[in-house]
């Protein structure tokens, strides 16, 4: 055993320091080696050691580098050494934490997690919530709990009778809702094709002056950090509007409610603290491993009659049950990974890493612009769009750059425009990323655009 972990640890090592020479992209041949893995199932066992020599020779180099500095792909943040020691710790300690019986320490640290959250996004402390997956889970869980409360007003106990012949309620949403919204309004049922669409401005935010009149109930999604621009939609507006008919405002804050954790940029989520329920993730700006997300609601008796469940061998005690508050019945230590990085890095770190990365971002802006490329929106957070030339050639541009290796950039389509995305999430990133990665862009689109 001594002699597995030895090699694990030493892996670990060689790949955390290797992260910050290494191409962001794996190459052609790493990808091809992958083929290695194509095997039938062995008929007898292999040893630990060689089944960790083979994941690190083959499994090591087929990885895109998002721990590094210069990844800018999908809003991916990188990881604290702190939260990567605890994930670590916690996976020895192999913990069931859906249960205080079977983990009190993941279910102590799971709650702590959750009220820290709550204070360092300034969300109401009688709020209670749940760490999931990620934003996609975080907002079927609140949605659930809206979808709960909002049919009980109506006289409709939605677990014990169901959807069938259930009252009606509409669903407003931006029409730059993200995709997972839609996702978690089909999976509760609500559908996807019955929503009411808000229009969105140039930026992307929902215009407040179109808000129709409703005179009952509904279900208000909206949104803090456009995937594409990084732009907030009006919260105080939208719970000002909401509040007249008792509907419940939920928050898709995947990335931008991390905005609020500093007084630089919690100006863009004003009125935050008005909504019923947020989402968001944390394996993004708080930088801690996959998967992990915070779903809290301002009800915690609506979001527990959503999730709760009983059986005979499940006896609730003094202390808090995460079975109750999440879809989950099993679930890994996700609060030990999120306290460790909290604690390591407490409120004025985890303020400094939101506003180092939006200074990272303009920075991006701005010297992409010098260079004669074409920004397409307002810099307001960490998201900044480019675009190069023709949709052709800003697709090629994209490729290359991935391509190349020296840092990694998305593609988007934004209001009909073909454009370069460039998200920063990571605490790794510095200023010498920034003009590395600057520098490589400017020279492969030089050689396309001149071609």
């Amino acid at each position: 055993m001594d002699k597995v972990f030895n090699n694990v640890f030493k892996s670990i090592r060689e790949y955390i320091d290797s992260a910050a020479d290494r191409n962001v992209e794996p190459s052609n041949e790493a990808l091809e080696n992958l083929k290695i893995f194509e095997e039938k199932l062995p008929e007898h066992s292999t040893s630990a050691e060689d089944v960790i020599k083979i994941l690190d020779e083959y499994g090591s180099p087929a990885t895109v580098t998002s721990t590094g500095g210069r990844y800018f792909g999908f809003v991916i943040g990188s990881v604290f050494p702190s939260s990567m020691a605890a994930n670590m710790l916690a996976a020895a300690w192999d913990q069931n934490c859906g249960i205080f019986a079977s983990s009190p320490i993941g279910v102590k640290l799971d709650e702590i997690a959750l009220e820290w959250l709550k204070q360092i996004l300034h969300l109401p402390m009688q709020s209670g919530g749940a760490l999931v997956t990620g934003t996609t889970m975080a907002s079927f869980t609140c949605m659930a709990a809206a979808r709960t409360s909002i049919l009980k007003r109506k006289g409709w106990n939605v677990e014990k009778q169901g959807l069938f012949n259930a009252p009606e309620f509409k669903v407003f949403v931006g029409e730059e809702a993200h995709i997972t919204i839609h996702k978690g309004l089909s999976m509760l049922g609500l559908g996807s094709e019955r929503l009411i669409r808000i229009p969105t401005d140039e930026h992307g935010r929902m215009r407040t002056e179109l808000l129709p009149k409703i005179d009952e109930p509904a279900l208000i999604c909206a949104q803090l950090g456009n995937v594409n621009t990084g732009a907030f939609d009006n919260i105080a507006a939208i719970c000002k509007w909401a509040k007249k008919s008792g509907s419940w405002v939920h928050v898709d804050g995947a990335f931008g409610i991390w905005a609020n954790a500093t007084t630089d940029y919690n100006h863009l989520s004003k009125g935050v603290e008005f909504a019923d329920s947020w989402a968001c993730d944390l394996h993004k700006w708080l930088n801690v491993p996959y998967d992990n997300g915070m779903a809290m609601v301002k009800d915690i008796q609506a979001l527990k009659n959503a999730m709760t469940m009983s059986a005979a061998y499940l006896q609730e005690g003094a202390n808090r049950e995460p079975h109750h508050y999440t879809p989950e019945a099993s679930r890994r230590g996700r609060g030990i990974e999120v306290w460790a990085a909290l604690k390591n890095q407490g409120r004025s770190g985890v303020a400094d890493l939101v506003n180092r990365c939006c200074k990272h971002a303009k920075s991006f802006a701005e010297q992409l612009q010098n260079n004669g490329f074409k920004i397409l929106n307002e810099v307001v957070l960490n998201q900044v769009m480019v675009e190069f030339g023709t949709p052709e050639q800003t697709t090629e541009i994209i490729h290359r750059i991935q391509k190349e290796g020296t840092c990694w950039c998305g593609g988007t389509l934004w209001q009909g425009h073909t454009a370069m995305r460039i998200s920063v999430a990571s605490y790794a990133t510095t200023e010498e990323d920034v003009k590395i990665s600057v520098a490589a862009i400017t020279r492969i689109a030089n050689e396309i655009l001149n071609k």
